[in-house]
């Protein structure tokens, strides 16, 4: 483990502990040695959140579901502001946050910060040789307050929206950046690191990027969640440093396929957030803005929330600053939160991604289509389409459809307004079936027992879904 420089001529080495006991070696400007005993975690501390497959856990194994916020200006916030936001959050489902290490400039956000990471040189640019400990100080505190909650901080390290220069630096001034945040910040189990915010929009080559990457995998010892978020052009999420896919598009009926092609979690940290804004990224509704969390979530992957509603008057936001919620999602996302957590294991997508049908042998597409039971399927099988052709019918067309195993059907019908829909279960197996109203946040048992294909009665409206529980014997 590094050391670090705190000010007021304290040094401090800060490690993660994974197993009980440890003995110590410390050597450089300080010199010393000696023993500790590491005692259980306490029971709500499950340690740091790791990849398997395609889901996450914690590092005793427990299930990990990201429900997540965006709050990217938190950390230059008051501290009353601040305050506010902890008492919003209590109220909300978010076990994730997004958030900027470096102030944001941006609409609704032209004020300088109370305090930055650097000092500054004479000629004005930073000196990331000396760290602002006022500033690291503050930043600890306010996340060790969001771990407290339950939530993991996505630290955002890099991004575009930048009027102060930190978006601007030399790649040797961003790796002794990020050497410091790694020695300070590395030990702390309940953070992530997401290396850019739409990084393509940044000034940076992807060289420097994929540098940038492989520094802060090299150099975190308990190689903490890394991703990378972007406007356009998607980073290559196969890399083996990246431990989950992380991005920004509202084409949801990929979400499947991407998770298939790079067998790592997906988050779709961006596709829209609840409010009035008049750019088109910031003005759903809370039924649409539900509705995406509902497509991502029943196809096994997740989504991130956020908030964009301005009265006029304050320009106190929540998707940059906190402070207070005013749309209606978030109770419809704590209600899809409690059902994705009730069911017995990690949902597992079942609609199977064009460029996979097309390579289907003709004998065995029957077998595909009995799987799935949607017409688009057929159709893209028949006719091999691009994802820019398929997204033209697919889109308004799709089930979203989950499984876990044999034990679990989830089927959301998004904008479809049907009378019925059939069901294809398990022949050896008996079912609970229970309709959800996603928006009304209601739950009605409507067969028991049900085995092989069974017709489910649809109330005509949109946002419905279907969940099928294995029956216990």
């Amino acid at each position: 483990m590094d050391g670090f420089y705190s000010g007021k001529g304290c040094y401090r080495l800060r490690f993660l502990p994974e197993q009980a006991g440890v003995r110590y070696h410390v050597y450089g400007c300080v010199e010393a040695e000696g023993s500790f005993s590491v005692e259980p975690a306490e029971p709500d501390s499950h340690g740091i959140v790791r990849t398997a497959g395609t889901r996450f856990v914690f590092a005793d194994g427990r299930d990990y579901h990201p429900f997540g916020t965006t709050v990217y200006a938190l950390f230059h916030q008051s501290e009353a502001l601040f305050e506010e936001t902890i008492d919003t959050l209590v109220q909300t489902p978010f076990n994730k946050l997004r958030a900027c290490l470096f102030p944001k400039y941006y609409d609704f956000n032209h004020d300088d910060p109370p305090l930055y990471p650097f000092a500054q040189n004479a000629d004005g640019s930073w000196n990331v040789h000396r760290p602002y400990f006022a500033f690291w100080d503050r930043l600890e505190t306010n996340m060790l307050r969001l771990s407290s909650l339950g939530i993991q901080t996505d630290l955002i390290l890099f991004h575009s929206y930048d009027r102060w220069g930190f978006s601007t630096m030399s790649p040797e001034e961003d790796c002794v950046y990020l050497d410091y945040l790694l020695r300070r910040l590395s030990a702390f189990p309940s953070v992530w690191w997401s290396l850019g915010n739409e990084y393509d929009l940044c000034k940076k080559s992807i060289s420097h990027w994929e540098q940038l990457e492989e520094y802060i995998a090299d150099h975190d010892p308990y190689r903490h969640p890394l991703s990378c978020h972007n406007a356009l052009r998607l980073w290559d999420h196969s890399r083996p440093n990246i431990s989950h896919v992380s991005i920004q598009s509202k084409a949801l009926w990929r979400v499947n396929a991407w998770r298939q092609q790079y067998r790592k979690p997906v988050i779709i940290d961006e596709f829209g957030y609840e409010g009035n804004f008049p750019h088109a990224w910031g003005c759903l509704s809370a039924k649409e803005l539900v509705s995406r969390f509902w497509r991502c979530c029943t196809t096994g992957a997740y989504g991130s929330h956020g908030e964009t509603f301005y009265d006029g008057k304050s320009e106190i936001i929540w998707w940059s600053h906190g402070g207070k919620l005013h749309g209606e999602s978030v109770p419809r996302i704590a209600f899809l939160k409690e059902i994705i957590e009730s069911l017995p294991g990690h949902l597992e997508g079942i609609d199977t991604p064009p460029e996979m049908l097309y390579k289907v042998p003709q004998n065995q597409r029957a077998e595909v289509y009995k799987t799935l039971g949607e017409l688009q399927t057929l159709a893209r099988a028949l006719w091999p389409l691009s994802d820019e052709e398929a997204s033209f019918y697919i889109d308004s067309e799709i089930t979203y459809q989950g499984r876990v195993g044999d034990k679990a059907f989830l089927n959301y019908y998004d904008i479809r307004c049907s009378a019925w829909d059939t069901l294809r279960l398990p022949s050896d197996k008996h079912y609970h079936v229970e309709l959800i109203d996603t928006w009304n946040m209601t739950r009605q048992t409507v067969l028991e027992n049900a085995s092989g294909n069974v017709d489910v009665a649809l109330p005509c409206r949109e946002y419905m879904a279907v969940l099928a529980l294995e029956s216990e014997k």
